[in-house]
């Protein structure tokens, strides 16, 4: 069965590529970024494919067993176009190409000199010989870098005026995953693609990690009122959760700046003290929203008060 499933979207991956990409390029006189570019075209499809399934079972899940009844279709339809715009838009693997070329310009200068850095595979060899270890070992550590960028996010005061847009939204769903500011997504993002070159993740190792954790960050950030029991809450992150994360008053503020900053495994929560298991669904925002502080509710006035709010800590 998965044979047959990657046997089809080869060939569509193969068709839109040869038809619809490749022309392209050789009009623009690009040919030489024909390799770069139909991995380019496997991540949109995948975005596509993506996006098209979460729409129809995650709005399914919206619908059967909303938190809250939600009225600002307005504000839904902008974190839909951000969710198109970094999932179709190459953000992340972009990234990964751009740091790559001068990832192996360090590595060839320091071998030139006898300097061979180790990777995760020189240390662990069995990584090579079990694709699914392999997958699960590398998703393990960069959630745990995740986790700590998240953090960050929180604590450094003009990161969190970026990321203060991505927590302003008061009816949070499952297309809320991808409202950020546009110079955060380019933090995490080139944090999370560096990481992955040094580690020795593959080009294409990397596009399904970054799949999975999307997946399980939007099911996250949907409406709907589902946790994962008593011991599935400690496994993977849950709505239940993570909206507690994005609770008014809870989220943000407190000692370490709010809580629940996991990405996927909620340990990382359990392990640095910043976990709350509380068992409700509050109202999600922040607390400055509710004495009239503005974050825009269109994509161009989200990303212009956050700059301003950005230099306005310079």
């Amino acid at each position: 069965m998965i044979d047959w499933i990657q046997d089809l979207f080869s060939a569509l991956h193969q068709h839109v590529f040869e038809t619809g990409v490749l022309p392209v390029l050789y009009a623009l006189d690009l040919g030489g970024e024909a390799e770069r570019a139909f991995s380019a075209t496997e991540f949109f499809l995948i975005g596509a494919i993506e996006i098209t399934l979460l729409a129809i079972v995650l709005g399914a899940l919206e619908q059967w067993r909303p938190v809250e009844r939600q009225t600002h279709t307005d504000w839904k339809k902008t974190d839909a176009s951000y969710t198109m715009l970094h999932r179709l838009g190459f953000v992340p693997l972009l990234l990964f190409f751009l740091l790559m070329p001068a990832i192996d310009w360090i590595d060839g200068s320091l071998r030139m000199h006898d300097i061979i850095p180790p990777s995760l595979e020189d240390w662990l060899p069995w990584l090579s010989t079990e694709p699914l270890w392999s997958f699960v070992f590398y998703l393990v550590i960069l959630d745990f870098a995740a986790y700590w960028l998240h953090r960050w996010q929180h604590r450094l005061n003009w990161w969190w005026s970026l990321h203060a847009l991505h927590h302003s939204q008061r009816e949070m769903s499952f297309w809320t995953d991808d409202r950020n500011h546009l110079l955060d997504n380019v933090l995490m993002d080139s944090a999370h693609a560096i990481l992955a070159l040094l580690i020795g993740v593959a080009p294409a190792q990397f596009i399904a990690l970054v799949v999975a954790s999307r997946v399980v960050e939007s099911l996250s950030h949907a409406n709907v009122r589902i946790h994962f029991g008593r011991i599935g809450e400690y496994l993977l992150v849950s709505p239940r959760f993570h909206r507690v994360h994005h609770a008014i008053g809870t989220g943000h503020e407190g000692a370490v700046r709010g809580c629940n900053f996991a990405v996927l495994l909620p340990i990382w929560d359990v392990l640095f003290g910043t976990a709350n298991f509380e068992k409700t669904f509050p109202p999600t925002g922040i607390r400055d929203q509710e004495e009239g502080r503005q974050y825009g509710d269109t994509f161009w006035q989200q990303q212009w008060l956050g700059v301003k709010r950005l230099f306005s800590r310079a």
